[in-house]
């Protein structure tokens, strides 16, 4: 054996790295989040500190601003349960079987994504109208969507989606098929291999998407406007609220009611991520 192969003094090289190092790219990190996210969200604080408690206090508290946050988030977490239910469904189709035209029913999905929001609120109001064709076949049955909350939640489960069904697919498609047959072996039913074998599996990713739908939903304006009617008190969302006042030239009433949803939509998706880390933990528990 060589004296190079015994002599520990010979420093070991570094592997190579592909990205600059640690203190570089957290650098990087903390501008481009403090110019892209940290200083908006400042610039609104000082502004909203413009109006002192009390005029803070009677803009939040207005029962019109109250009954906008109540329809705004409320309608947001209809939404994003519906398009739990309904994701988990349509991931499961494009997942596990295989027909004729699934490529489109998959490019469908991402639709939302592409087409503008008013285009698509145009488009809801005029198939849920009362003379169009869901809306007319709706009448008789007394069931109106649009103008009223319902047709908030119509359009918050358009533009939801995507978020739901992209999430879970990656996870359904890693999940191993020979678990699922596994389980049909000794006798499982169809609900419980759903109930114990993909849910527990899939439950993160539900709550992911459950998080993605909820966060668009409460902030999304361009499809809601067209078909909510927009009336006070009854189908006004906080997104309309904001601009009305930013019409009206009262910027720091305006930016009153957006601390408000920020605050709320911050405590609320802390708590969905606490969930989804507790869940994420609990399996690898179970794993292990």
């Amino acid at each position: 054996m060589s004296a190079h192969a015994t002599d520990l003094s010979y420093p070991l090289r570094s592997p190579r790295r592909v990205l600059p190092g640690f203190g570089l790219t957290l650098g990087y990190t903390l501008l481009y989040l403090s110019l892209i996210v940290l200083l908006p969200l400042a610039a609104t604080f000082v502004k909203t500190a413009e109006l002192g408690w009390g005029p803070f206090w009677h803009v939040v508290g207005a029962p019109r601003t109250l009954a906008a946050l109540r329809l705004s988030f409320g309608a947001a977490a209809l939404a994003a349960l519906v398009n739990v239910a309904a994701g988990l469904l349509v991931a499961w189709v494009l997942t596990r079987y295989d027909f004729p035209l699934r490529r489109v029913l998959d490019a469908l999905v991402d639709l939302p994504f592409a087409l503008p929001t008013a285009v698509a609120g145009i488009a809801l109001t005029a198939l849920y109208a009362p003379r169009g064709w869901i809306g007319a076949l709706l009448a008789p049955l007394g069931v109106s969507v649009a103008y009223t909350p319902l047709g908030v939640v119509v359009a918050l489960v358009f533009v939801g989606l995507p978020f739901v069904v992209r999430t879970l697919q990656p996870v359904l498609e890693e999940l191993d098929r020979e678990v699922e047959q596994a389980a049909a072996t000794l006798g499982a039913s169809s609900v419980q291999i759903v109930a114990r074998v993909v849910l527990p599996t899939a439950w993160p990713a539900l709550l992911t998407g459950f998080a993605l739908a909820f966060a668009r939903g409460i902030g999304e304006y361009g499809s809601v406007i067209f078909i909510a009617g927009n009336m006070p008190m009854v189908s006004e969302i906080a997104p309309l609220l904001i601009v009305t006042k930013l019409e009206q030239f009262e910027y720091a009433a305006a930016t009153a009611i957006a601390v408000v949803m920020l605050a709320i939509s911050f405590v609320l998706l802390l708590g969905i991520n606490a969930l989804q880390g507790w869940s994420q933990r609990r399996l690898g528990t179970e794993a292990a």
